[in-house]
């Protein structure tokens, strides 16, 4: 925090000023000293500034504007599809009916919250050509370290137990070995080719008999579509292991292409990237895990099924690799992603894949004469550019997101993938008019511009926040936590 936001509320205190009042207590004093341990009883009164509601309302409403957000602003962040959420979700979610349950009422008594849950299943089945669904994983994160503990489960049921090695691309996002690794599974990377896509020749290199899979995802994290995927599907099955689809880019192919018609054989979704779950901020997330039918077994329990006209928990898996999270999954975002994929229907989920698409690639031809560009083709819902061409000028790519700033946006994914030198990624989405995008191409034309004339401008940036730039590395190590009295 700031320290003019510090002033506001700290140092303009004034004794007697109140916000808000407490109930009068009404447990005598000498029960609490009973029952609370007298370590944990307070002997002071806390330091909290006394202030009037009208202040701390001002003060939490100017903090709040500082926040950017997709209601506030334009947010390319590359890899998180960082979309528009209609605002017809939060309505929903907000239904009596799903606002007010309990997760332990009896099952007679949530029939709709579970009928939504398993038409959310069916819908998904259909997107991603899987057989079987779950809505438990909590994030994205969680459903990759689910889907391989499926795939570990799987192996170990055939007793295949040399399968250690799970193989993720040089491009990869990276949860991916993350999730690899706190599954117990040992990564090996395999390249990249000249044209950004999985070298085949390599990936053939590194599979072998301990291969449990292939961690992967289509289009790439450089936004490129893996051509060569139902080959690459061949060489993991043939070598006995399974293809893991991680979901994150799912935005590119909606009602275009499945990942289970792709030869995957389990797929994690992100509903809070495609299906316009609130992103951002630590979550909530929600990233279902779906897979082919000789891995329904070993889903977590329970699965929500159906028997007659009636919605049941079923519990009865003995195969089942256990709960991976409390109750049923992250439910309240599971029914916005239930509210936008009916209210896009089939045609609608299409055109947000070709608007994405279409965005992307016109921001990449309108960019191309002033960054450069490492891959000169076709790109779906993504594009990477690269600032090696400012970096020769004393100008890195960090500095451009922090001039970016100084003009209200929030900067692009920088410096990921890994294998593009002041790599640059930008998701624009579907969701924003081509006056918006317009907007975005002029300032970085613009910073382009300044790197070559006035690259000190660049350097020194952000110049109209309110806190300049910051020792980052510093932040990261010794951040200051609580306010301090100067």
């Amino acid at each position: 925090m700031h320290k003019h936001d510090q002033a506001l509320i700290f140092e303009s205190s004034t004794p007697g000023r109140i916000g808000y009042s407490l109930p009068e207590m009404d447990v005598p004093v000498t029960d609490i000293a009973e029952l609370i341990p007298a370590d944990y009883l307070r002997v002071e009164e806390p330091g909290l500034p006394e202030v009037s509601e009208l202040d701390i309302m001002r003060h939490y409403t100017a903090l709040s504007k500082r926040n950017h957000g997709l209601d506030s602003g334009f947010y390319p962040l590359g890899s998180c599809t960082m979309k528009y959420n209609p605002k017809i979700n939060e309505v929903v979610a907000r239904f009596n009916g799903f606002a007010h349950l309990h997760p332990l009422q009896d099952e007679s008594s949530v029939q709709g919250a579970l009928e939504l849950m398993y038409d959310l299943q069916q819908h998904l089945k259909e997107i991603t050509g899987m057989d079987e669904v779950t809505l438990q994983p909590a994030a994205g994160a969680h459903g990759e370290w689910t889907g391989l503990m499926l795939i570990r489960a799987f192996h170990e049921s055939n007793g295949d137990n040399k399968r250690t090695k799970v193989i993720v691309p040089d491009s990869a996002h990276g949860t991916n070995p993350a999730s690899a690794t706190v599954a117990g599974f040992e990564t090996i990377t395999v390249k990249s080719n000249e044209d950004g896509l999985v070298d085949l020749d390599d990936l053939r290199s590194v599979v072998g008999e301990d291969t449990a899979a292939l961690m992967l995802t289509n289009p790439n994290t450089l936004g490129l579509f893996e051509e060569n995927i139902l080959e690459m599907a061949a060489i993991i099955h043939e070598a006995g292991g399974k293809l893991y689809y991680d979901g994150a880019n799912l935005n590119a192919v909606l009602s275009k292409a499945r990942p289970g018609d792709m030869g995957f054989d389990v797929v994690h979704l992100n509903l809070h990237k495609t299906f316009t779950g609130p992103h951002g901020g630590g979550g909530p997330g929600s990233g279902p895990v779906g897979v082919k039918a000789e891995l329904i077994p070993f889903l977590p329990k329970p699965i929500i099924d159906k028997k007659g006209e009636e919605y049941v928990l079923d519990y009865d898996r003995p195969q089942s690799i256990g709960r991976v999270k409390p109750y049923y999954g992250n439910f309240g975002i599971n029914v916005r992603a239930y509210t936008y994929i009916r209210s896009m229907g089939p045609d609608g989920l299409q055109a947000v894949t070709e608007n994405a698409v279409l965005n992307a690639n016109y921001m990449m031809r309108r960019l191309a004469p002033y960054y450069d560009l490492p891959f000169d083709k076709h790109c779906k819902h993504e594009f990477v550019l690269s600032g090696r061409r400012q970096k020769k000028l004393g100008v890195r790519t960090l500095d451009i997101a922090k001039r970016l700033l100084d003009f209200g946006y929030h900067p692009p994914t920088i410096y990921f993938p890994l294998n593009v030198e002041e790599c640059i990624m930008i998701e624009p989405t579907e969701t924003e008019s081509k006056e918006t995008l317009d907007a975005f191409i002029d300032v970085m034309i613009q910073i382009a511009k300044e790197a070559e004339d006035h690259p000190e401008m660049v350097q020194e940036a952000p110049h109209t926040t309110v806190v300049g730039r910051l020792d980052e590395a510093l932040a990261a190590r010794k951040p200051v936590l609580r306010y301090q009295k100067s």
